[in-house]
């Protein structure tokens, strides 16, 4: 079992950067499939972006593809979410996902259905 804290939430002007973080409690980080997802107030929590184990592959939505970047250091049991020119409806709760994955398994995961453990959420506002 995993257990995963999000932190690097706040208040942003549009145009704004902010770098997300998910550190894994466990000492086996490599052995999950990460994603990050997000969810609007009234709206169901959608997909933004996943990456595999050794952070090869990594998968985008197209809503934030060329402004946002998953990356993990496998080292340190953390994932993040570079986010880049940010714009206002890039504004609700964020949050960090793990899959159990088996070895030899190189995919990431899209689905809100994927995933096994998630965090507590973060808030990411972004004003106009």
């Amino acid at each position: 079992q995993v257990q995963l804290v999000e932190s690097g939430g706040g208040l942003v002007q549009a145009g704004g950067s902010l770098r997300l973080s998910c550190a894994a409690s466990g000492r086996t980080f490599s052995s999950y499939a990460m994603g990050w997802f997000r969810q609007a107030p009234g709206k169901e929590r959608e997909f933004v972006t996943a990456i595999n184990w050794s952070g090869g592959s990594t998968n985008y939505a197209d809503s934030v593809k060329g402004r946002f970047a998953i990356s993990r250091d496998n080292a340190k049991n953390t994932a993040y979410l570079q986010m880049n020119s940010l714009k206002p409806e890039d504004t609700a709760v964020y949050y960090c996902a793990a899959r159990k994955i088996s070895f030899g398994n190189d995919y990431y995961y899209t689905g809100v259905g994927d995933y096994d453990y998630w965090g507590q959420g973060t808030q990411v506002t972004v004003s106009s």
